[in-house]
């Protein structure tokens, strides 16, 4: 499908200067330029791409004056290129959605089950007793959802999904290939002979509206109660979530981390990639956790930045690994002096 730069300016609020009535199909970084596509240019190091560019129509910043003509038919002003970048993948995006509907082959579909209007359910996918499946949602091939399970409407659920019985989604969520929502949170008593005896975990996990879960993450269902992941939370690829954590909203979590049981992350956090967060730890909002770090113990005042394992304000751990780093040259120096 292609759109006009009338259209793609009046979704960005931009000036046309050029044509028009020039139509592009896809978006392609400034270095990468083709015919047929939008590329922007925000960043002054790739200034010398914008003067031999292939593409249809440039994205730039009203107040950017070139030094030489651009040469494709159409320019586009707004008043931040990069900050619109997010609307025209969200555009194209949405124009290569196929939208399915209806059933795939081989589905399992129970007869109990509510399947919304317009939503989809891929081929060899399992979809269990009472389960609801919102208006508009779209559940891809070889996925899994056990007895009631609800998801709500215009929800993505990828291929190789799997969610376990009574967990619940919310609408316009997104959840990536392979992850795994609502198997058992990892809980074992000790006998008196020494052996592992499993605890039940009888919760469910609750994921709210407009979340994103990455691929091949998992979420594990509370022993008791609800696993939950309020509105607006990014996981990224690769994270754990155990059983029983709350993470709040619109807090970002990258991947690889690891967050234990029973642990509660304020609002509007960044955790870092493989950053680890120990059992029952209380993270206030506005806390950015840097990657690789160890929270082992709660976190006291909002809004902090914190680094390295275990975690304490990032401006004293980087003084701290000033440190660190140099203690290899206070012992040569000291065995130096020794030889003397």
């Amino acid at each position: 499908m292609e759109i006009s730069a009338t259209n793609i300016a009046e979704l960005i609020h931009g000036e046309i200067e050029g044509d028009p009535s020039v139509t592009v199909s896809t978006i392609a970084k400034i270095e990468q330029s083709k015919r047929g596509a939008i590329s922007f240019f925000a960043n002054p190091k790739y200034e010398q791409y914008l003067y031999n560019t292939k593409s249809t129509i440039i994205l730039i910043n009203k107040s950017f004056v070139p030094q030489k003509p651009i040469p494709a038919p159409c320019v586009i002003r707004v008043e931040d290129a990069y900050g619109s970048v997010p609307t025209l993948l969200d555009l194209f995006n949405t124009v290569k959605a196929s939208n399915k509907r209806g059933r795939g082959f081989f589905t399992k579909i129970s007869w109990s089950a509510r399947i919304g209007k317009g939503a989809y359910v891929g081929s060899h996918s399992y979809v269990g007793k009472h389960v609801v499946i919102g208006n508009g949602s779209q559940v891809y091939p070889h996925s899994y959802l056990g007895d009631n399970v609800v998801i709500g409407e215009n929800t993505i659920i990828y291929p190789g999904v799997k969610i376990y019985a009574a967990c619940r989604i919310g609408s316009n969520c997104i959840v990536h290939a392979n992850a795994v929502i609502g198997a058992d949170g990892f809980g074992f008593s000790k006998t008196e002979d020494g052996k592992r005896k499993k605890i039940p975990q009888i919760g469910n996990v609750v994921i709210e509206d407009d979340c994103e879960i990455g691929a091949n993450s998992t979420l594990d269902r509370a022993t008791m109660g609800s696993t939950i992941i309020r509105r607006g939370v990014k996981i990224d690829n690769l994270v754990q979530i155990a059983h029983n954590v709350e993470i709040g909203e619109n807090t970002v979590v990258v991947a690889q981390a690891g967050i234990a049981g029973s642990s509660v992350i304020g609002a509007n956090c960044i955790i870092g990639g493989q950053v680890g967060i120990g059992d029952h730890i209380k993270i206030p909002d506005g806390t950015t956790i840097l990657s690789q770090a160890g929270v082992i113990t709660n976190v006291k005042g909002s809004g902090r930045i914190l680094g390295g394992t275990p975690a304490i304000d990032f401006k004293d751990y980087m003084k701290s690994y000033v440190i660190f780093k140099n203690l290899h040259k206070q012992n040569e120096s000291a065995n130096a002096s020794g030889d003397k």
